[in-house]
C-alpha cells in the first residue's frame, strides 16, 4: 500500500469506533460567556514580533 493510498478496512474499523461513541443526554457541554481583556503597553507589531521571535526559536 502506498503512502496516499485510501485503506477500506480502515475506513470501516474507524467508522464502527465511531458508531461506538455513546451521545448520551447528561453529555452537555458546558458554556462559557465573558470577554477578555489585555492590560499591556506593546502595540499590536510589538506582539506580532514576540509572537514571531517566540516560533522561530522552537
Amino acid at each position: 500500500m502506498s503512502m496516499g493510498a485510501y485503506d477500506d478496512d480502515e475506513h470501516e474499523r474507524r467508522e464502527r469506533k465511531n458508531n461506538e461513541v455513546d451521545l448520551s443526554e447528561d453529555d452537555d457541554r458546558t458554556a462559557y460567556h465573558g470577554t477578555v481583556t489585555y492590560d499591556g503597553d506593546e502595540s499590536t507589531e510589538e506582539l506580532l514580533d514576540q509572537f514571531k521571535q517566540i516560533n522561530s526559536e522552537q
